[in-house]
């Protein structure tokens, strides 16, 4: 998905919650100028929201993510290139045919709209100005209804009285003097960018009405004949309309609902506190907005919140003309600087900061496949668990530090002390990584490998082995478990499915799209799989065509927790990369 489509996209989702809100809370309150500003404000937040970042909040938050981080990370990233002979992406000529006749409606409509202001204009020009009541009127040369535009006032004054004349006056003056006409603009404006969504032409519609509710408010106060206005009005309504859609027009919009709402009681002054909602719905639109940032924790390039400000060439160092000297604890020098013990500890620990995603991750000499080999062939089954049956998967982290070397290795999720240590033995060992790097430099990255013991058949004790008993039927699923759920043949066979499976989709080839496309989905007791969605898409024919690969897979060796087979929920990581 694009930005600027997921922009769209969530602006018009703000529209319908918020016509509905509107319609919930505010359709039939008297409180005309706040129903004005609240609807303006539904406009700028709107537009506004989507742009608003809260991810720097979020991540300030300590989420929990080591457990799904490790398992994010136990499958290897599968990188898909496009075949030589591309196939028809019909799904991608869809989206382009939905594009044009979208991008068509546009431009009608933006053509409408300048040839109603550019009427307007022509007739402002062309009319004859006069004054009337110290109002200058411009003179429609035949019956019309009356119309304001900004300050310009339309008038056919030979199809009404004197007192009509006052009475409409009065209304479009108020029209004129509260800019009622950039109210008016902006709801143009706004359907013509989002004419798709019908709830942008409702909320046009009751601006329109709010407006004309403001009007017919100050003729009332202005000391007019309740009643006389109205019959007014009805006689008005058989009179031509106005110029175009872009006037205020005195006798366009619902009658009905006009002389419905003068009759209307007038609203208790306590009832402007329900606006206060507004406060929240607004809260509420932008955690929407950011909820894609709360996946991306668990899954993307994040680094702590404070992590700028621990690197080396962050570091601002304090400038003294005269620094003081502690004979006792005396400064030392670094990078030209004359820095005190305390400060010069600051400096080291930001150094040796540690990440834990960086934009390049480490590698292992030769990549995935390599570490992959280097595991099988240099694990020693110990000869102890061998005897008893034992097997399992030991996860391992471990720091990736700068020049490449292996530190800190530990055991984060053990099986049985041998085995613990056969795994700690092989990762100690290890050669020496292209370190990760973050912003251009190499910096420590702690890293998490799983180490797989399994026995053959005729190595498994009669006693002690693992069988399982049953099935969990009680619908729990689990992120972590003892045994976690196998594809058929392992992983390698699970990386030669993805590359046989998935095509790259057309679109995303004409149009230089790439990235990685995370996926999560439920390996069930049966080892079934299902609930599969993208927790972390890069654009919708890539996401479409990881979900539809997934699903295609066969059944997996479940996951087993107790001696029962249960469902686990698992994450695989899939990257388009165009040659």
């Amino acid at each position: 998905m694009t930005p600027e489509f997921a922009y769209f996209l969530k602006v018009n989702v703000a529209f319908v919650l918020l016509y509905a809100f509107y319609r919930l809370f505010f359709y039939r309150d008297t409180f005309f100028k706040l129903r004005r500003t609240t609807l303006l404000a539904f406009f700028g937040v709107a537009l506004l929201y989507p742009l608003m970042n809260i991810q720097d909040w979020i991540r300030e938050q300590e989420p929990m993510v080591e457990v799904i981080q490790m398992y994010s990370a136990i499958l290897p990233e599968t990188t898909i290139t496009p075949d030589n002979v591309p196939e028809t992406d019909w799904h991608g000529l869809l989206l382009s045919g939905v594009s044009y006749l979208y991008w068509g409606g546009v431009l009608a409509l933006l053509l409408r709209f300048l040839v109603q202001l550019s009427s307007i204009l022509l007739l402002a020009r062309k009319s004859k100005v006069m004054q009337i009541y110290d109002t200058r009127v411009h003179v429609l040369d035949r019956p019309a209804g009356p119309f304001s535009f900004f300050r310009l006032i339309f008038l056919h004054p030979g199809s009404h009285s004197d007192k009509e004349i006052d009475e409409i006056l009065t209304h479009e003056g108020t029209h004129v003097s509260q800019w009622h006409s950039i109210d008016v603009i902006i709801c143009e404006l706004i359907c013509i960018v989002c004419w798709v969504n019908p709830f942008v032409w409702l909320l046009k519609r009751e601006v329109r009405h709010n407006l004309e509710y403001l009007a017919d408010d100050t003729v009332l106060e202005s000391g007019y004949d309740s009643r006389s206005y109205q019959y007014h009005l009805l006689g008005l309504s058989h009179t031509n309309k106005s110029a175009t859609s872009l006037s205020n027009s005195f006798n366009m919009l619902h009658l009905k609902n006009r002389i419905s709402m003068m009759n209307k009681k007038r609203s208790h002054g306590i009832g402007r506190a329900k606006y206060l909602i507004f406060i929240p719905i607004v809260g509420g639109l932008l955690i929407f907005s950011n909820i894609d940032a709360v996946a991306r924790i668990t899954d993307e390039l994040v680094e702590s919140s404070f992590a700028e400000a621990l690197m080396p060439e962050a570091i601002q160092l304090p400038i003294q003309l005269f620094p003081a000297v502690n004979k006792e604890e005396p400064a030392e020098m670094h990078r030209g600087y004359v820095l005190s013990k305390e400060e010069l500890a600051a400096i080291k620990r930001a150094e040796e900061q540690v990440f834990t995603v960086v934009e390049k991750m480490p590698e292992y000499p030769g990549g995935q496949k390599a570490l992959l080999k280097y595991l099988a062939s240099s694990v020693k089954y110990p000869e102890s668990a061998m005897r008893n049956g034992i097997e399992g998967r030991v996860s391992c982290s471990f720091i990736v530090r700068k020049n490449g070397s292996i530190t800190d290795a530990e055991v984060i999720r053990g099986v049985d002390p041998a085995l613990n240590a056969e795994a700690l033995r092989i990762i100690n060992a290890m050669p020496e990584w292209s370190p990760g790097e973050q912003r251009g430099k190499a910096v420590n990255v702690k890293y998490t490998v799983p180490v797989s013991f399994r026995l053959a058949n005729k190595h498994k004790a009669s006693v002690s082995g693992t069988p399982v008993k049953g099935i969990d039927t009680s619908g729990r699923i689990f992120t972590v478990v003892e045994r976690m759920p196998e594809f058929p043949g392992g992983q390698y066979s699970l990386l030669r499915y993805l590359s046989q499976k998935i095509k790259y989709p057309v679109i995303a080839q004409e149009n230089g799209i790439q990235g990685r496309v995370s996926c999560s989905f439920v390996i069930g007791a049966d080892g079934a799989l299902s609930d599969v969605k993208v927790i972390r898409g890069v654009d919708p024919s890539l996401d479409a065509e990881a979900v539809r690969v997934i699903k295609s897979m066969p059944k997996w060796k479940p996951g087993v927790q107790n001696n029962m087979a249960v469902a686990v929920k698992y994450t695989v990581p899939v990257t388009f990369r165009l040659q």
